[in-house]
């Protein structure tokens, strides 16, 4: 009878057991109610940036002149968002880790190390005229090579592997932190003042000039990401069961952390550091959508990075009157659900 009995409950469990995204219509459902609401959040939040308080008309001729600063701040947002939410889930599910981010491997140091580096050796004028799309080129250029060669050599030895990878990408952005904190220390206050405003992540320090080249490259990339969802739902099982399945382990890593170095150094190159803001996205995502399934991820952290930032940069800037605390308030909040994160699981 007992052996019946637990042959009944096996055959019910398997029963109950499937390969769908979602496990039942009710979370179908409430992944489709909470992201349409998501996205209507996110559309009014950008309204009210682009409306609020605009003293001229939509049907004006003068309108877009106007509110021209305005729009390239909502892009400037959405090229944010894109970047970090896209990039964040996607690393943390090839290293099959829900807590590291992108930002370990050195992003944001080489981008400070730049810009420490242009003033300390020629001077706050160099500077300030190191903008333009070349000078966007060369720091996007310089964060993907470092990575290429981060990625290349760790995950092409015959010792390589992921961890080794991500504690050389710790230690290189705390040597250049480094680095960068000695130059700082010799400069002038004045100039200390021009590096701090270069080194602060805002959506006000994207320059519209580099919108032509930037857009283009992360649609495409983010589109890759997105045909590379079935591949990514494979690696997020581990390496064992990927290979199992007929995937290629390492090069599909090595496919997906070139992607992810392309949308971060974009990112940093165009809106400055913003460290916790993908981790923020990415751990809201897998709250809202109980899913495994990386097409259902996406625009699931998609649409939480954007209303996110928004509603953030509206509330702030219209209500508080305080615009230039947003990035200092999402990595605040982003680090605090760090540290709730690594107290609640006890591990890395």
């Amino acid at each position: 009878m007992e052996t019946t009995n637990n042959q009944f409950s096996t055959a019910l469990h398997n029963k109950r057991r499937s390969a769908k995204a979602f496990r039942n219509k009710k979370e179908r459902t409430r992944y489709w109610v909470l992201l349409i609401v998501l996205l209507s959040v996110g559309l009014l939040s950008s309204l009210g940036l682009l409306l609020y308080n605009n003293p001229v008309p939509v049907d004006s001729p003068s309108f877009i002149p106007v509110t021209k600063r305005r729009i390239a701040a909502v892009i400037a947002m959405a090229i944010a968002v894109i970047c970090h939410s896209l990039s964040t889930v996607a690393f943390q599910s090839v290293t099959n880790n829900k807590i590291i981010t992108p930002s370990l491997l050195g992003f944001e140091s080489l981008y400070g190390a730049i810009q420490t580096s242009t003033i300390y050796f020629f001077g706050a004028t160099a500077l300030v005229n190191f903008s333009g799309p070349e000078a966007f080129g060369i720091q996007v250029t310089l964060m993907v090579i470092m990575s290429l060669i981060l990625y290349g050599w760790l995950l092409s030895g015959k010792y390589g592997n992921l961890q080794l990878m991500l504690l050389v990408g710790i230690i290189i952005g705390s040597g250049l932190g480094s680095v960068s904190t000695f130059m700082r220390r010799v400069l002038a206050p004045s100039e200390f003042d021009i590096l701090q405003a270069r080194l602060f992540g805002s959506v006000n320090n994207a320059d519209p000039e580099y919108f032509p080249i930037v857009i283009p490259l992360v649609i495409i990339v983010a589109v890759l990401l997105f045909l590379f969802s079935r591949k990514l739902n494979v690696l997020s099982l581990g390496r064992d069961v990927a290979s199992t399945l007929g995937t290629s382990h390492r090069a599909s890593i090595l496919y997906t952390l070139i992607l992810v170095a392309i949308l971060m150094s974009i990112s940093t190159a165009l809106i400055g550091p913003l460290t916790f803001f993908g981790f923020l996205v990415a751990t809201l995502t897998y709250q809202a959508a109980p899913t495994y399934d990386h097409r259902f991820l996406f625009p699931m952290s998609l649409a939480i990075g954007f209303a996110v930032l928004t509603t953030a940069y509206f509330v702030m800037t219209h209500v508080v009157s305080a615009q230039g605390v947003v990035s200092v308030i999402i990595e605040l909040v982003g680090g605090i659900i760090f540290l709730l994160v690594i107290l609640r699981k006890r591990k890395l």
